[in-house]
């Protein structure tokens, strides 16, 4: 495993197995999320986004976390490996809401500089129904761009321990 790709519904872990994949076999980790993101939230745009993501996945050593499925026909060709983390929707949304309230305010480690934590009801209506609008593009896009790669998909927390513990 030297080209990992972390996909999955936000606050499914995603970002969180990212960086234990990179401690565990000392790869770089990359987020997209701090990435896409600017200072106060505000969205970087397809054509600078691309070439940015171009440049992470033509390295020979990588942990990619996050979606962005305009980007999936970049990175699914070059990872060796890709995780899809598909927790159920209420975990996922729990989670999200749970950081939102504990970290209010704050820039986790992942998001992107000056893009604090925060109540955002359009982010709980998108991980309510993300496997409803995302499910089949992530298997179409596994399908089209996903080979040769060795693809997991962990339902649970259980199932994430299982794998970390089988590498």
């Amino acid at each position: 495993m030297q080209r990992i790709l972390v996909i999955g519904c936000p606050g499914g872990g995603k970002s969180t197995l990212a960086r234990a994949l990179g401690a565990k076999l000392a790869l770089p980790v990359t987020h997209l999320d701090s990435i896409w993101w600017q200072p106060g939230w505000v969205e970087m745009g397809a054509e600078k986004f691309r070439p940015l993501v171009e440049a992470v996945a033509a390295k020979d050593r990588w942990v990619i976390d996050g979606n962005y499925s305009n980007t999936f026909d970049i990175r699914m060709p070059r990872a060796d490996t890709i995780v899809w983390v598909d927790q159920p929707r209420l975990t996922c949304l729990w989670r999200v809401f749970a950081r939102a309230v504990t970290q209010l305010g704050r820039v986790r480690e992942d998001a992107a500089p000056g893009c604090p934590e925060r109540l955002d009801p359009e982010f709980f209506r998108y991980v309510w129904s993300f496997r409803r609008e995302h499910e089949a593009k992530i298997e179409a896009a596994l399908a089209e761009h996903g080979a040769p790669a060795r693809v997991f998909r962990l339902r649970s927390d259980s199932e994430v321990a299982e794998f970390m513990l089988a590498i």
